[in-house]
């Protein structure tokens, strides 16, 4: 069997550049970095060599990044921090729909606690309105968070709009970039953001790691606490050696310029999957601001997962779910306003850095046999 992986918003390999970066702190700098002596002096150092790695990568500064144990940890602190430090004058969080659930939960914990949320809608593209952004600030919003990219469609949210509006009117503003990060630019004086989540394990990373970028002079309440690593924004002895790893992939992730053959492919893609199924293929998501490496398209009339089923040895994702016997249409999706009978056929394909074209060549002629 071929196995063909074109699932890399799920999850990336290691880089091997990465793997060889950690593999001496197996056997050195084995000390708490937080310790005062000789052992504990090779793993500090080297964790905040990652610090700077992954600052650089931002436009950040090295005390601005924690280190987290992954995308959605950033992501909870970054809520519930903003929230619990400010709620007695700022209660009022805005959003909108088609966030992960490592948004989506926290922000309905919170409401549990008294917060009011607001879920703005977005178009047929996925985009939200900047200016539906604008209108929903009221003197007691303390939080603006709008994911960079959807982990589905790929689409690209107005960040640097709504960061102009966040700052007009003096409120905090996340986002979650856990599918950007490496993909495209992501410094965050660009974005007009005051914090940023990132995720190991999208930008062949290991799992089990991400970071944080909290602007000088914003103040969180730590989700952990106990003794003051991370600049007392996360307690708990960190990890040089998987911090090592987040850094070194931020390091590489600098140059953009190495994933210059991955839009090409995922283009011909879409071109061939169009020229070979025509009216009865569509694209999911915006046509022009969408990440490099993602397609998500609907195969109408047909089932996604059915259709998976059906080649060999390709690794994708589904627009759809199964619970309790019952498919049905992700949330995202219909969101969006697809029609159930086109979202269910939906399938995300996500290349990465591994993609051949030989494996784009198999992979058009599976779908052609297994439509047909």
């Amino acid at each position: 069997m071929t196995e063909i992986y074109l699932d890399y918003n799920a999850s990336t390999p290691i880089d091997p550049r990465v793997a060889n970066a950690m593999r001496p702190l197996f056997d050195e700098a084995f000390g708490n970095p937080s310790s005062g002596h000789w052992a504990s002096r090779p793993a500090k150092a080297a964790l905040e060599r990652a610090r700077g790695q992954v600052a650089a990568l931002l436009g950040a500064q090295p005390d601005e990044i924690v280190f987290t144990s992954g995308g959605s940890e950033a992501n909870n602190l970054a809520l519930k921090g903003s929230y619990f430090a400010r709620r007695s004058r700022r209660d009022h969080i805005i959003t909108q729909v088609t966030e992960h659930p490592a948004i989506i939960k926290p922000l309905a914990f919170l409401e549990s606690l008294g917060a009011k949320v607001t879920y703005l809608p977005v178009d047929g593209y996925g985009q939200v309105d900047p200016d539906a952004v604008r209108r929903a600030i009221t003197p007691r919003t303390g939080l603006i968070t709008i994911m960079h990219a959807n982990n589905e469609t790929g689409t690209i949210q107005p960040i640097e709009d709504i960061g102009l509006i966040a700052r007009e009117h003096d409120v905090r503003f996340h986002t979650d970039a856990a599918q950007s990060v490496g993909k495209i630019a992501t410094r965050v004086d660009d974005l007009r953001v005051d914090l940023l989540s990132i995720a190991g394990h999208k930008l062949y990373a290991p799992k089990g790691v991400g970071a944080l970028y909290v602007r000088r002079g914003v103040a969180l309440e730590p989700l952990i606490h106990g003794a003051g690593h991370e600049n007392g924004r996360r307690a708990g002895t960190e990890s040089a050696l998987l911090a090592v790893g987040l850094g070194e992939a931020t390091a590489l992730a600098l140059d953009l310029g190495s994933l210059g053959t991955i839009r090409p492919l995922r283009d011909r893609l879409w071109r061939e999957l169009q020229g070979q199924f025509g009216n009865s293929i569509r694209l999911n998501g915006h046509p022009e601001n969408r990440l490099p490496n993602t397609l998500n398209v609907c195969f109408v009339g047909r089932v996604g997962t059915d259709l998976l089923a059906r080649l060999d040895g390709v690794a994708a994702s589904t627009g759809s779910a199964c619970h309790a016997g019952r498919v049905e249409l992700s949330p995202v999706l219909a969101a969006m306003g697809i029609a159930e009978e086109a979202g269910m056929g939906a399938i995300r394909f996500s290349l990465g850095r591994g993609t051949t074209s030989e494996e784009i060549d198999d992979l058009l002629d599976q779908l052609r046999r297994a439509v047909a």
